[in-house]
């Protein structure tokens, strides 16, 4: 099981900017096995203990945040973010550059958050949106262009996606419909999450 995050697991702004430059080069490098294309105009970051927790060091240090009740607010609110084991957790972007592309967009991919999934073979594990996130989708006219989706495995589908020669991440929206197979280096990383090994890299 991944553990929440703790006001012991977060740097004060001294010891952060020192540390910084480092960690930060590591969990860019780590971030790139998490990175994922799916079409044109989205990518999903799947997350886990050093995506979230290099967000709140570097919210705490752009918005100089120093007490503990308000760094606990950032906790409170990126810890759901984590995955369990058996699961993947991801940000998902709808990426549109200009105002006539989000136009065009936002409005016909509302639900987009629900239509996406791992494919495993024949076999598909369905995104569901993060809990928090969906309550506060109140306009069901338009969709934002962040989500944070949910993968949930069972303990058959984490060892297919270990041992199956082909897996995907896909969307199966009316409006979009992708496919991206993901390259080994990226189903191993993402294996640590689904087994509940992925170690967190050293900070400070």
């Amino acid at each position: 099981m991944t553990a929440a995050l703790t006001l012991a697991d977060v740097l004060d702004l001294r010891a952060y900017e020192r540390a910084r430059e480092e960690y930060r080069a590591r969990v860019i490098d780590r971030k790139r096995l998490r990175r994922v294309a799916l079409g044109p105009i989205m990518t999903l970051v799947f997350e886990c203990v050093d995506t979230v927790r290099f967000q709140i060091q570097e919210m705490a240090r752009v918005e100089k945040i120093l007490t503990d009740e308000a760094i606990q607010v950032e906790l409170d609110i990126y810890n759901r973010l984590l995955p369990q084991a058996g699961e993947l957790s991801a940000t998902l972007f709808i990426e549109l550059t200009t105002d006539a592309l989000m136009r065009e967009w936002l409005p016909k991919l509302v639900g987009i958050e629900g239509a996406l999934g791992v494919a495993l073979g024949n076999d598909v594990v369905p995104s569901v949106p993060e809990e928090a996130h969906a309550a506060a989708l109140v306009r069901d006219t338009i969709t934002p262009a962040v989500h944070y989706i949910r993968f949930s495995f069972t303990p058959a589908q984490v060892a297919a996606f270990a041992g199956l020669e082909e897996v995907a991440l896909v969307a199966r929206h009316a409006e979009y419909e992708e496919r991206t197979i993901l390259p080994d280096p990226v189903r191993q990383e993402l294996l640590g999450d689904l087994r509940g090994t992925t170690k967190p890299l050293p900070i400070g």
